[in-house]
């Protein structure tokens, strides 16, 4: 499938703190192209990991294999303990044949599915760590 750009905004939870994502360019805004906590983003910047699960959990308006909508899903899961369905989430996404580009805040572009691989690693790293 050729990489399409697509709008949207991811958080990517690295060890060393959060990075927005948004496609097509830099943004400040949450959920770029996609309807206000569709994606959970500004729950996700807040903290509050079960809100922004629910609100992603609720919108029907996004594909279930949206890769936006299984990373920040995912995440949101891993931060709330639920290790077995955010890994599910992460390596559906990681090996989607859906996919895009995704722009991060500071301009560079990453493949959704690279995005997944590095949310998935980071997150079995802090969970090997405990």
């Amino acid at each position: 499938m050729k990489n399409i750009m697509k709008t949207a905004a991811i958080m990517l939870l690295l060890s060393s703190g959060s990075i927005a994502y948004a496609q097509n360019g830099p943004s400040n805004q949450g959920e770029v192209g996609y309807s206000e906590g569709a994606l959970g983003y500004d729950a996700m910047v807040a903290g509050d990991y079960r809100k922004a699960a629910v609100q992603i959990e609720a919108n029907d308006r996004i594909a279930a294999d949206d890769p936006a909508r299984l990373i920040n899903l995912g995440q949101a899961y891993a931060k709330m303990g639920r290790h077995a369905e955010a890994r599910a989430m992460l390596e559906t996404a990681a090996n989607s044949r859906k996919h895009f580009d995704l722009v991060l805040a500071n301009g560079a572009i990453m493949n959704s599915r690279d995005v997944a691989r590095i949310v998935l690693v980071n997150m079995e790293n802090r969970f090997a760590a405990r």
